[in-house]
């Protein structure tokens, strides 16, 4: 890969050339949560057309930088590198399968902080302890899976299917659950308040139903 070529991907990314793989992957969530077309008039054809191609070089210029990182670190001088996150009595998985029909699958205390998980079927699947901070879930189908004790801290669940699902004591500070449906959910003792502030987003959210972190249904 050319140098100019490399240097391109970054500024796609808003990133100056040499940015590590965690600061690639939390610009590309952030271009895609701001540019994604679900957030942009239905009726604004410009915009949804200028939206779907913004998306097409995020996706280019992350897998590319992706691509080049794996290349390195397999190369028999490239020295091993330690995780910057420490998780107490976690598995370390690499990113799932590209299949998206991950039901039923235990990714029990599975460190999967900062993964891509938008669209994949997840539903019933054993996320219990699971570290899933800072992932991009839009539109993931979590329903009647277990997320009890998940950290979830800043997690991106937009429209997320979370019908059904076990959020005992989950950590939710700063989760975007906007548009999600939380509809029979438990969130008995989850995090969402430091005080009496909210510090989760539940707008549009479907919430009828919904057992809520102090115990009250939500009718």
């Amino acid at each position: 890969m050319m140098m100019s070529e490399l240097e391109r991907y970054y500024r796609v990314l808003e990133l100056e050339p040499g940015a590590t793989l965690e600061e690639v992957n939390q610009a590309y969530k952030d271009l895609v949560f701001v540019w994604h077309p679900d957030r942009l008039p239905k009726d604004n054809l410009r915009l949804q057309q200028k939206a779907q191609d913004k998306l097409k070089l995020f996706n280019e210029a992350r897998d590319k930088l992706r691509s080049l990182r794996d290349q390195l670190q397999n190369s028999p001088s490239a020295s091993k590198s330690t995780s910057s996150y420490n998780y107490s009595q976690t598995k370390t998985y690499q990113q799932p399968p590209k299949n998206p029909d991950l039901s039923g699958k235990d990714f029990s205390r599975a460190n999967l902080s900062n993964r891509d998980l938008s669209g994949r079927n997840l539903s019933y699947a054993n996320l219990s302890g699971s570290n899933l901070s800072d992932s991009f879930m839009h539109k993931v189908i979590l329903r009647g899976a277990d997320l009890s004790e998940a950290n979830l801290f800043r997690a991106n669940l937009l429209l997320a299917d979370l019908r059904d699902a076990n959020l005992r004591s989950a950590n939710l500070i700063g989760a975007d659950l906007s548009g999600a449906d939380l509809r029979g959910a438990d969130l008995t003792g989850a995090r969402i308040r430091s005080g009496d502030r909210l510090l989760v987003k539940l707008i549009g959210a479907k919430l009828a139903g919904t057992i809520m972190p102090d115990g009250i249904i939500h009718s």
